[in-house]
């Protein structure tokens, strides 16, 4: 075999070498955004169910509070209204509201607006004694606090997957292999503290 022979398939070999390592480089990276990924839309789908469960226990809480003498019609009125835009929302364009920034916003201003509407009908309540001494209304109190609760820790954990994944996204070059496939991997949005809705609505008895 001649030497320059040998030279080339020595070149053709290395080149062969280099184009496997970079191509397992970026098929370890594309797996690890892949896994990242799963894990924000899994825990958005865990946000979504417990919003779910909040907007569930509202009828039967209207329901509950129509019952009370004279109560506030505007307030009742704009707590079936928020929760109206949370439904049409959600029932919409939010199939995977991790990679529609857009499409998360409406949702979390959405959501806010129903946490404003829910705490200013648990003020409301404070005014009738009558109402806060049925059990249903106790039970429903109960239940809501709970579930406020929950919605903010799982909007915690999803601001940590999302952050997660961020770092790893926008760090080098794993940067480079996610631009490779567009909005695929797109910077997550995280939820943030809206006024006066960081809180749940406060449940005295």
């Amino acid at each position: 075999m001649s030497t320059g022979l040998k030279i080339t398939l020595g070149v053709l070999a290395a080149i062969v070498l280099f184009v496997i390592i970079i191509g397992g480089a970026v098929a370890g990276t594309y797996n690890s955004l892949v896994q990242l990924d799963q894990a924000v839309q899994s825990q958005a789908a865990q946000v979504q169910n417990v919003y779910q469960r909040r907007a569930d226990l509202i009828p039967n809480l209207v329901g509950t509070v129509k019952g009370a003498a004279n109560f506030e019609q505007q307030t009742l009125t704009a707590v079936t209204e928020a929760r109206a835009k949370v439904g049409q929302v959600t029932s919409g364009a939010l199939e995977n509201i991790t990679r529609d920034p857009q499409a998360f916003q409406r949702f979390e201003q959405a959501q806010a607006g129903l946490s404003s509407a829910l705490s200013r009908l648990m003020v409301v309540a404070e005014r009738y004694p009558e109402l806060k001494a049925t059990q249903n209304f106790r039970d429903l109190q109960a239940q809501l606090e709970g579930t406020e609760n929950r919605i903010s820790v799982e909007r915690m954990r999803f601001n940590e997957t999302a952050q997660a994944f961020n770092t790893k996204r926008n760090s080098f070059p794993t940067v480079i292999v996610a631009s490779f496939f567009g909005d695929r991997f797109q910077t997550k949005p995280y939820f943030q503290a809206q006024t006066g809705a960081e809180k749940p609505p406060e449940v005295k008895f």
